[in-house]
């Protein structure tokens, strides 16, 4: 079974591109923290994981996440084999995500990106957008909610 799940900030913007046949791609890589502290220093260590996504998720990507965004990826992960510009032969790693979620709030969404550009926003756990129109943001505190 080839499954994982990570959670993190994103490192650049999201990077949208399509293949030859005209597929949406989108490429980001996330700061993930350790669960745990290094012995020496007392501190996290981060892992910066790449991330790839393809057709609407692709889509879905790039129009609501920004770097600094906090978002969850669910996917597999690919080993990837190519050759360098002396020859060398490399390997890397990559999560291919199957869908992306907002772990955040709207309110620190965007504090976290600089509120610069006016992101759309909907629930935690989308994957992938729907219409705004009939959707409506409420200015309320989850705090009185039973979950």
């Amino acid at each position: 079974m080839n499954h994982i799940v990570i959670m993190g900030r994103l490192t650049r913007d999201p990077e949208r591109r399509e293949t030859q046949t005209g597929t949406p791609v989108a490429s980001f890589s996330l700061a993930v923290d350790r669960g745990y502290a290094s012995r020496d220093s007392g501190e996290r260590q981060t892992d910066f994981i790449d991330v790839v996504a393809w057709r609407g998720t692709a889509d879905f990507v790039t129009k609501y996440f920004a770097k600094g965004q906090m978002c969850a990826v669910s996917g597999r992960l690919q080993m990837r084999d190519w050759t360098d510009k002396d020859g060398n032969k490399r390997r890397n790693a990559e999560v291919v995500a199957d869908q992306v979620y907002f772990t955040e709030s709207k309110k620190s969404r965007d504090a976290s990106i600089g509120a610069s550009e006016p992101k759309e926003s909907f629930g935690a756990g989308y994957s992938t957008p729907v219409e705004t129109s009939d959707f409506a943001e409420l200015d309320m505190d989850d705090g009185d909610l039973p979950f």
